[in-house]
């Protein structure tokens, strides 16, 4: 079907074929596994719709990247609070870790949102929160450690990205460094 054959605008009532979750799987795909920047019109053409089609489940460009950034980070882990908070802490960070190296682009992707609601930024902090809650820190305290560790783990995923075949560098190297911030941890709430 060429685009001047498709219906423009709102999806046809009882097509099954465009949903949120498609669109969801399809932007994904497109701008993660391919390493390509989210294009309505390329999504359109995958998805065999009008670009306006989009635009019927999705406010704009922005709200569909938040959306596909929620459902990629729905698959960090999760801590259930029957853990010891540092093991929980360190499962959490090394799984965003991995999920950063795994999908290019993503890291970039959630730095260029900075301005909108952040609710995939609220999937990480409310899985930290769980982590650290037998610290019992203040809230101020908590919100530094969050976004301390959110810092280093930005920085870490950036320097996986741009490393070249010669570095070493690797998931596990943020050990040491982890291993830091742990004991600052500790010193916070026994103070």
């Amino acid at each position: 079907m060429s685009v001047n054959e498709r219906k423009r605008g709102r999806p046809p009532e009882g097509d099954d074929k465009l949903s949120a979750e498609a669109i969801i799987a399809a932007a994904q795909e497109q701008m993660l596994q391919h390493g390509q920047k989210l294009s309505i019109r390329g999504l359109a053409r995958t998805l065999d719709v009008d670009p306006m089609a989009i635009y019927h489940y999705f406010a704009n460009k922005n709200a569909l990247l938040e959306a596909v950034a929620v459902n990629i980070m729905e698959g960090i882990y999760t801590p259930d609070g029957t853990q010891p908070w540092e093991g929980e802490l360190e499962k959490l960070s090394m799984s965003y870790l991995a999920l950063l190296r795994d999908h290019p682009g993503l890291l970039e992707t959630l730095l260029s949102m900075l301005s909108s609601g952040l609710k995939h930024a609220e999937v990480f902090s409310a899985r930290f929160d769980v982590a650290v809650a037998p610290l019992d820190l203040d809230p101020d305290t908590q919100r530094a450690a969050l976004d301390l560790l959110v810092d280093y783990l930005h920085g870490f995923a950036l320097a996986l990205h741009t490393a070249t075949d010669d570095d070493t560098i690797d998931i596990r190297g943020m050990q040491k460094p982890f291993a830091l911030y742990i004991r600052a941890l500790r010193g916070a709430a026994s103070d």
